[in-house]
């Protein structure tokens, strides 16, 4: 049995979806902090468990019988996310689980520019000496378009803080990635990077919403302290701003442009290009 976590969050539900398509329900296990918001997963015979990486007893029931267990990295910023992590990977040993998989990040590493991801640096490491075998999704960044981008269509620009080069990936192709992998007879060991063969920056994204929207936008830099100011005043924590601007200083430094083609080869296709992703977006009046 696949055990999935986080299952009725944007990623993990995405992968899901994709197991469905591959395997019987049968197969598959959900464990979610609260099993009514899985109940259409259940409806389709997926075996649903309540489990929280702050509940090592719940979550050891909820991963019972697992073949592989996919773990989302925590994103509850009130908590020791490293401890959860550890509680989750200790679940998943002692409920006897042959392969641990772990939604990483692209770049990951202790001394890089981006605090965040040694957060995922230190999951890596417990999982490597957890004596099971495992593996690393190193996704490239990825979340709703508006909040990269701002309200572009509205502003004609896209206002944010000078960045470089960085690895943009469309969570629906991520989270095939992950079933493809699941579901493979091809062991993945270790850290996998599934990112888009070429990385973008904010006026590549700006061409793009040009040529969608058929009117010029404009990228514009902003000083950092400049942007970090102006989104306190729309009512964004301090440390959330900031949260935001360490990821768009780490990309000046090349960190994350490095190219790679197993999610391609992965999902026998491009990745959907971000012309592809704006086309998605919801039309917001002008």
């Amino acid at each position: 049995m696949i055990i999935v976590t986080g299952a009725t969050g944007a990623l993990n539900g995405l992968t899901v979806e994709h197991l469905l398509n591959r395997i019987p329900p049968s197969d598959i296990g959900v464990s979610v902090r609260d099993p009514k918001r899985a109940q259409h997963l259940a409806d389709r015979g997926v075996r649903v468990r309540q489990g929280s990486y702050d509940e090592p007893a719940a979550l050891r029931d909820s991963f019972a019988d697992a073949e592989q267990v996919l773990l989302v990295s925590s994103s509850d910023v009130t908590a020791d996310v490293n401890s959860q992590h550890r509680t989750a990977i200790d679940a998943a040993v002692e409920a006897g689980a042959k392969r641990i998989l772990y939604t990483s990040a692209h770049g990951t590493g202790f001394n890089t520019p981006y605090p965040p991801l040694a957060i995922n640096a230190a999951a890596e490491q417990y999982l490597a000496e957890s004596g099971v075998a495992w593996t690393a999704l190193r996704n490239g960044f990825y979340g709703h378009l508006e909040q990269l981008l701002g309200p572009w269509q509205a502003t004609g620009t896209i206002a944010k803080p000078a960045d470089g080069p960085f690895a943009w990936v469309d969570r629906r192709d991520a989270g095939e990635a992950a079933a493809t992998i699941l579901t493979s007879a091809e062991a993945f060991e270790g850290p996998v990077n599934l990112t888009p063969a070429s990385p973008v920056t904010l006026t590549d994204f700006a061409a793009q919403a040009s040529e969608l929207s058929g009117r010029p936008v404009e990228r514009i830099v902003v000083d950092d302290e400049e942007w970090v100011a102006g989104e306190i005043v729309d009512g964004v924590p301090e440390s959330a701003a900031r949260f935001t601007l360490a990821m768009f200083q780490a990309t000046r430094s090349n960190h994350f442009a490095q190219p790679d083609h197993t999610l391609s080869r992965l999902l026998g296709r491009e990745p959907r290009s971000i012309a592809d992703q704006l086309a998605d977006q919801p039309v917001r009046a002008v």
